[in-house]
């Protein structure tokens, strides 16, 4: 895997247009002003938090003496789970929230953005090519950065391309996760079959 690459597919799991009416709900009832800087604060942490699970979970994984092959399988079986929800959205989109009240770190940065999802890819490339670093953090960014481009600009998507318009792209985007997930199980299969002759 390469880093762009990288960066497609945590953009992928990502997912800044199925996450776009849960942001608008949560951030309609706060001040217009203020709404702008609380989601700024909030994908900031969301940043911090992928950023340290990217260089810590290396460490994590061997202490635990996970081998490269098992990551790669279970990493692929939690995206294939992640791609059937955005291909076959749930209808309960409801948040803890009330109205008016100030979302911080829950649910916005954590799980929206930096879901478990995002955090156990993250892990799994770390694990995988640990002298690539400094690309997975560059794919990281670019991921983010599209993310934060599409969230920041939320309103002017949800006009240009309405809801259904967003349900499509959303489908279309777990579509093209599913095929990496079972790429990634392919390859975990015969790595591990290679591994065991």
């Amino acid at each position: 895997m390469d880093m762009v690459s990288a960066a497609v597919m945590l953009f992928l799991i990502m997912d800044p247009m199925g996450n776009l009416p849960i942001f608008s709900s949560i951030l309609r009832h706060i001040e217009k002003k203020r709404r702008r800087k609380v989601l700024i604060r909030e994908l900031l942490i969301a940043l911090v938090v992928m950023l340290l699970f990217l260089y810590a979970g290396q460490g994590i994984l061997n202490f635990l003496s996970l081998q490269r092959e098992a990551i790669s399988i279970s990493g692929s079986i939690i995206l294939f789970l992640i791609s059937l929800k955005m291909i076959f959205p749930s209808q309960d989109k409801t948040t803890s929230l009330a109205a008016g009240e100030e979302p911080l770190i829950v649910p916005l940065a954590i799980p929206m953005l930096a879901g478990p999802s995002v955090l156990a890819t993250l892990i799994l490339i770390a694990h995988q090519s640990p002298d690539m670093m400094i690309d997975w953090t560059l794919a990281l960014l670019m991921a983010w950065g599209a993310s934060s481009f599409i969230l920041m600009f939320g309103e002017l998507f949800e006009k240009l391309v309405g809801d259904r318009g967003l349900a499509a792209i959303e489908r279309l985007m777990g579509m093209l996760l599913l095929m990496i997930s079972v790429q990634m199980f392919l390859n975990g299969l015969v790595s591990y079959f290679d591994h065991i002759r």
